[in-house]
């Protein structure tokens, strides 16, 4: 065994480490990095009636409306989560959601109920967004919700 051999078998697990150790920095560095997702709604969305799913790969949010009070829950923890109402002008009210019980559950009181069972929007589905973020990552969604 000559001289290079020896000095590679012993040089060899210093570099798995540190590569190993670095890899996982990398990694880090990619997941904090700021990206945007669309999310899509399974099948249809029925926020009054606890039927709306909106999905991007394993990622998926649940929105629902309860006697006024619109909640969001998540497969993953969120860091913050917005929805917006957008009227038939196209004019959105954002409503920046609390946290309710932990990072998967987000509330907040809004008048969809009222909005959806009145008869001032021309069609029978009312335009909702929905911007969640995680770590720099922002999940949007423009869908819409259908009336009673």
């Amino acid at each position: 065994m000559n001289r290079h051999t020896k000095m590679a078998i012993l040089i060899f697990p210093f570099l798995l480490i540190g590569g190993y150790i670095a890899s996982g920095y990398y990694m880090e560095h990619q997941a904090d990095q700021s990206k945007i997702i669309q999310l899509h709604p399974k099948e249809g969305c029925d926020v009054l009636n606890q039927a709306c799913i909106l999905g991007a790969g394993e990622f998926k949010i649940n929105v629902y409306d309860v006697d006024g009070m619109t909640q969001v829950n998540s497969t993953f923890p969120l860091d913050k989560a917005t929805l917006f109402l957008v009227d038939d002008e196209g004019v959105a009210t954002p409503y920046p959601m609390n946290m309710a019980d932990s990072p998967y559950y987000w509330k907040i009181e809004t008048e969809l109920r009222q909005l959806v069972k009145s008869d001032r929007f021309a069609n029978d589905f009312y335009k909702l967004r929905l911007i969640a973020e995680i770590k720099g990552g922002r999940y949007i969604s423009e869908f819409y919700t259908a009336s009673q």
